[in-house]
């Protein structure tokens, strides 16, 4: 009798979670305050990185940015500097004497540190640097990605390892670093940058796609670790964008006849997305809309009806063109160097 009692206890819950889905569609949650929390971006010298920090900024965070180019991530920070300068010339406070004058953001600073997520140990250092000179990170970005761009027999194993370590590897080593503060205050959110090549895959691309579904696996199996030890008051967030133009895919096409319909997604709306997911505690976020339904269908088709639609869509060779020209660039740069 009992188990008849959870099962509808359980189908309730479960439609009261469509319920509460679909009201946050029609009526948008207020976004969270992240004012002073100390927020780490990997990756953050360029594309969606560098926005992401960008948009930490005007929410007035704390921000520490790491990225293996030090001169990139250097470039960030200042843009970040800007913002934070911006602010705080345009709030005034009221004097002693009555007289205004420009209220400083208290302790409102950018920390940038060089670091290879790819190296386990590296991260390790890296992070305890950050909890001396900063503190404890209150939101935890894992962004930081890379593409080999070679068909897998012409991928060297150290492109494969390195695609995987930095891809997916990584977003253990981060989260390790810095989960045990968020679990001992119950506070804390932690945002997975991956793909829709996390979600479905495509060909000649075969490191990138598994190091991807390796980051949103972890992503799903540590939030469920999360909610099974009631730690409701750290938050998590999956970010699964299409083809970003930032100029990682460069040359990836599908069918010329689609392409108006589903073009590269630009930077900053992409980040404008993923943010508000963040903001209001979504668990994920797909951009555009319709990659829900191409997972949805990919979920349920048999194999041969999936490949028939990519055939379709030109996605089952989408990434040749890319590749093409990553090959193109790479024997143009040896023929340069006299190799």
């Amino acid at each position: 009798m009992n188990i008849l009692l959870e099962l509808f206890v359980v189908t309730f819950r479960v439609l009261w979670a469509f319920v509460l889905a679909a009201a946050k569609w029609l009526v948008r949650p207020k976004e969270k305050s992240v004012a002073g929390q100390v927020c780490l971006i990997t990756g953050a010298g360029s594309g969606l990185g560098r926005l992401f920090a960008l948009e930490f900024a005007r929410r007035r965070a704390l921000l520490v940015l790491w990225d293996i180019n030090t001169r990139s991530n250097e470039e960030t920070a200042g843009m970040v500097r800007g913002i934070y300068r911006e602010m705080d010339e345009a709030v005034p406070r009221v004097a002693g004497d009555g007289e205004k004058d420009a209220l400083p953001h208290r302790n409102l600073q950018v920390y940038t540190y060089t670091c290879d997520v790819s190296k386990r140990e590296h991260v390790y250092s890296t992070a305890e640097r950050v909890r001396k000179e900063v503190g404890e990170v209150s939101v935890l970005v894992n962004n930081a990605g890379v593409v080999s761009g070679h068909h897998l027999l012409e991928c060297p194993d150290e492109l494969i390892e390195r695609t995987m370590m930095v891809n997916c590897h990584a977003h253990f080593w981060t989260t390790k670093a810095f989960l045990p503060k968020m679990l001992e205050m119950n506070h804390g959110h932690i945002v997975t940058v991956a793909s829709s090549l996390g979600l479905f895959s495509t060909a000649g691309v075969e490191d990138y796609c598994a190091s991807k579904f390796g980051a949103v696996g972890f992503h799903e199996s540590l939030s469920h670790e999360l909610k099974a030890a009631e730690k409701d008051g750290i938050k998590t967030t999956l970010v699964c964008p299409y083809l970003v133009d930032t100029g990682m895919f460069r040359g990836c096409r599908i069918r010329k006849e689609i392409e108006p319909f589903l073009p590269p997604l630009k930077p900053e709306y992409c980040v404008k997305q993923a943010m508000r997911a963040i903001l209001t505690d979504q668990p994920m976020i797909c951009t555009p809309r319709l990659m829900y339904m191409v997972t949805f269908m990919k979920s349920i088709l048999p194999f041969e009806a999936v490949v028939c639609m990519y055939r379709f869509l030109g996605a089952d060779k989408c990434m040749y063109p890319f590749i093409a020209q990553r090959k193109q660039a790479t024997n143009n740069n040896e023929a340069k160097n006299g190799i």
